[in-house]
């Protein structure tokens, strides 16, 4: 298991512990202290402890090193659980959504004051433990690592407008007539719901990317060609293929040399292209070089 996979798989089960009990002072919070906005909110930490679990199961399979029937290896099991976190995220935008919906169309009590305290409390560990989880996922690559952060981060912002809503009901109750504001930290779940949605949207565009082999950007794809180019011997790139399986690149090119080059000698010149390949980009796991004679175009 590499060093980048344990960290991610690390950040995964902190983020299980975390939201397991975060959802459960959510939900007793909401109940008591009369919000939807928290019980939803109590809904979305549930949903992040299962994302969470889909990250670290992802990733351990990602982990597993390649076989005769997985010759390339399972790193797509990272992208698919950065999908299935994603999907989560849309599902559960839908499900705060309605249920926001219908809180607003019926009547209830105005949210208790110490309600607030709980939420200011939850935005702050939520913010750090995003902020940690996206450091390891710039740090590593992982699209599903990345997917636990901003699935955290979406608590938060839930979190935020919960208070946001809570705080304009009570003000409302308290200076504006009494009754009807009561409905305001529904709204703010449901204007919460269209961040998450949004943030959802992004995070399955790059794992669908990844499971459609995609090539990666041109950060990835031109460090490749210039090291492949600068071998001694090469004289040009031709048919340059870059696939991302979770955390590592898989490449297939065509390499032109001298037509006179012995078959020993081409050989080895694909083996310095290979290693100049990962020098200049460590995350590549395999390389394919297939040898042409070089002819220049007339």
């Amino acid at each position: 298991m590499t060093d980048a996979i344990a960290r991610g798989m690390r950040a995964a089960q902190t983020g299980m512990v975390v939201n397991a009990g975060l959802a459960a002072v959510k939900l007793v919070a909401g109940l008591l202290g009369n919000t939807y906005a928290l019980v939803a909110d109590a809904a979305e930490s549930g949903a992040d402890v299962f994302g969470s679990l889909l990250v670290w199961g992802g990733l351990a399979v990602a982990a597993r090193p390649a076989d005769e029937d997985h010759p390339y290896g399972h790193g797509k099991a990272e992208a698919l659980a950065a999908a299935a976190v994603a999907l989560m995220l849309l599902g559960a935008a839908l499900g705060i959504s309605i249920q926001a919906v219908r809180e607003i169309r019926t009547p209830h009590r105005v949210p208790a004051p110490w309600t607030l305290g709980v939420l200011i409390a939850v935005v702050i560990v939520k913010w750090v433990l995003s902020r940690r989880v996206s450091a390891i996922a710039n740090e590593t690559g992982s699209i599903a690592v990345k997917a636990d952060a901003w699935h955290h981060l979406s608590d938060a912002v839930t979190s935020t407008a919960a208070f946001i809503g809570i705080s304009v009901a009570l003000w409302g109750s308290r200076y504006r007539g009494g009754t009807g504001w009561e409905s305001a930290d529904d709204w703010a779940a449901l204007l919460a719901c269209a961040v998450i949605a949004f943030n959802g949207v992004l995070l399955l565009r790059p794992a669908l990317h990844d499971l459609m082999d995609r090539m990666p950007g041109p950060g990835v794809v031109e460090p490749i060609r210039g090291a492949a180019s600068a071998v001694t011997g090469v004289l040009a790139v031709e048919k340059l293929a870059v696939r991302k399986a979770g955390l590592g690149y898989h490449v297939d090119v065509h390499i032109h040399a001298d037509p006179n080059t012995p078959l020993d000698e081409a050989h080895r010149l694909g083996g310095r292209v290979k290693g100049a390949m990962q020098r200049a980009v460590p995350q590549i796991q395999s390389v394919l070089v297939h040898m042409e004679p070089y002819e220049p175009h007339q």
